[in-house]
């Protein structure tokens, strides 16, 4: 039986956290709002604060919101870095940026700990049903040593290569992801305007070669109008720019992800959607058509 810690129990850690509890071993918890009461009436231990858990586990897992989050709660007052002792183990699954995990990674090797970043995708339904891909970056051996911790919460787990190579790839999934729900929103706008069943158009092109499973299931939530989240508009926004920063420093131009940032910010902005799913995207292409895919199209000339 392992000694975890889990810092973050949000929509994502929670469902985690029950995951690894469940696998029989002792499961230490903080989070800033309290430990939900269903992970404590299960057999979780609840610590004041992460120092404690850092102290009390061999292996701490976070999930947190961002990048000042993580560097706060590895490094702040009370933080892990406190707690630990030679030989354990950090492994974040937040999704921050790449260049700051390399950076916190340094600061926690220098301890004579390992330090591990695996961010997430698959959202809260993954997250519940421990389907999550996770990407991970670290030492071979470090990965190995966590890998069956890791497989009580997801099932497509790769090693990408070294620390801050997960996060490259979940910021890399984020960009995907996005570029991908604004391409089935034009289509869907498209269609509807042009006054052709969306819903008919999307089950048409579900048997081709533009099939994929954001067509599936956010081409189904922008035509049944059901945004509540899911993943929120917000977080996403922090995605890209992390993606963006990223591409920044490094020289790299990512035009049609400047864009979709440009739109989440309408979505944000103008309509009061920072908290909508994000396939909400598709509501600032309706406002730029002045039509939404619900609407009956204007008389056909």
């Amino acid at each position: 039986m392992s000694k975890i810690g889990f810092i973050g129990l949000g929509v994502m850690g929670t469902p985690m956290a029950q995951h690894l509890l469940a696998g029989g071993d002792t499961l230490y918890v903080h989070s800033r709002s309290g430990p939900p009461k269903a992970l404590l009436d299960a057999g979780a231990q609840a610590c004041a604060n992460a120092t404690e858990v850092a102290r009390q586990s061999d292996v701490i897992f976070l999930m947190l919101p961002d990048t000042p989050d993580v560097e706060r709660v590895l490094f702040g007052e009370n933080g892990v870095a406190q707690g630990l002792s030679k030989g354990k183990v950090v492994v974040d699954m937040s999704s921050i940026s790449p260049i700051e995990t390399r950076v916190f990674a340094g600061r926690i090797e220098a301890l004579g700990c390992d330090y591990v970043d695996g961010p997430v995708s698959g959202g809260e339904v993954g997250a519940r049903a421990a389907t999550l891909s996770i990407m991970a970056g670290g030492k071979q051996a470090v990965f190995d040593r966590v890998l069956p911790l890791l497989q009580l919460m997801g099932k497509n787990i790769t090693l990408v290569g070294g620390v801050g190579d997960g996060q490259v790839a979940k910021v890399a999934n984020q960009v995907i992801v996005a570029l991908t729900i604004e391409a089935v929103g034009e289509a869907l706008v498209l269609a509807a305007k042009a006054g052709a069943d969306p819903a008919r158009v999307r089950e048409a092109l579900m048997g081709g070669f533009a099939s994929s499973r954001i067509l599936e299931v956010h081409g189904e939530r922008m035509i049944k109008r059901t945004f509540d989240p899911g993943f929120r508009i917000e977080l996403h926004q922090k995605d890209l720019n992390l993606a963006l920063s990223t591409a920044h420093k490094l020289g790299v131009s990512l035009p049609n992800t400047a864009s979709c940032q440009q739109l989440f910010n309408v979505v944000c902005g103008t309509l009061g959607g920072a908290r909508w799913d994000h396939s909400g995207l598709v509501r600032a292409l309706e406002h730029m058509a002045g039509h939404a895919i619900g609407d009956q199209p204007a008389a056909k000339a």
